[in-house]
């Protein structure tokens, strides 16, 4: 799980007990638009495993226009299904396709807040066949997004 913040005042992210993002309330942050075409690319997840899955994810903050937001995301419930999300046709991956747990993302975005998963897929044969260690996908896969 990670979780990161654009466009946004004083954004605060907590979940499973930890403040993961705590911005300052008097600054606004970069926009997605300034890393250019590294977003959404960059984005990853770096704390966990988390068992599966903690109480909602709290998250308060200020929208670009000033505006004080607060909403609950429950992570659970959005991946209720346990399944892995990814853009690998099942002829193309291996048999044990998926290589440890996915990342979690939340992204809060000026208004809106968006959930990803990352997900290392396996694929029988690489993507370049002059790299034979691109035998993998590692797509963000946008599965949440709620404008307030």
């Amino acid at each position: 799980f990670d979780a990161y913040c654009f466009s946004t005042y004083g954004c605060r992210v907590h979940y499973r007990g930890r403040l993961r993002v705590d911005h300052p309330d008097d600054e606004l942050q970069p926009s997605s638009e300034a890393l250019g075409d590294k977003y959404p690319h960059i984005l990853s997840a770096g704390m966990g495993p988390i068992p599966n899955f903690p109480p909602p994810a709290k998250v308060s903050w200020r929208a670009k226009d000033g505006t004080p937001l607060e909403a609950e995301v429950d992570i659970g419930e959005i991946f209720r299904d346990e399944l892995i999300r990814h853009h690998v046709a099942r002829e193309d991956a291996t048999p044990n396709a998926t290589s440890g747990a996915p990342g979690i993302i939340l992204e809060v975005n000026d208004r809106t807040i968006n959930v990803y998963m990352r997900a290392m897929i396996w694929l029988k044969q690489p993507r370049d066949p002059e790299r034979p260690h691109s035998n993998y996908r590692d797509d963000l896969i946008k599965v949440f997004s709620r404008t307030y």
